[in-house]
């Protein structure tokens, strides 16, 4: 069975996090975790999210991460995916 695009999306985060250090505290930590930092690209067909661009979804008080799983998770819940 194919994954949804938010299933693959959330994958993807997760997978590009995969040897960051958590807890993660700040926005610019987060960016930093990813490989190429905000330049990092999720991408599912014609949809396509940059780190950059999904770290404008979180808050302040979304910090701090415990794990890549999480970051995901308020990711794609806010992306509306």
């Amino acid at each position: 069975m194919t994954k949804s695009v938010k299933e693959q999306i959330h994958a993807q985060i997760s997978g590009a996090l995969a040897g960051a250090k958590f807890p993660i505290k700040t926005p610019a930590d987060l960016i930093a975790a990813f490989p190429n930092g905000a330049a990092t690209t999720c991408q599912v067909g014609d949809l396509k999210m940059t780190a950059g661009e999904a770290g404008k979804l979180l808050k302040a008080s979304d910090f701090p991460f415990k794990s890549a799983k999480a970051v995901a998770d308020v990711i794609v819940d806010r992306a509306g995916l």
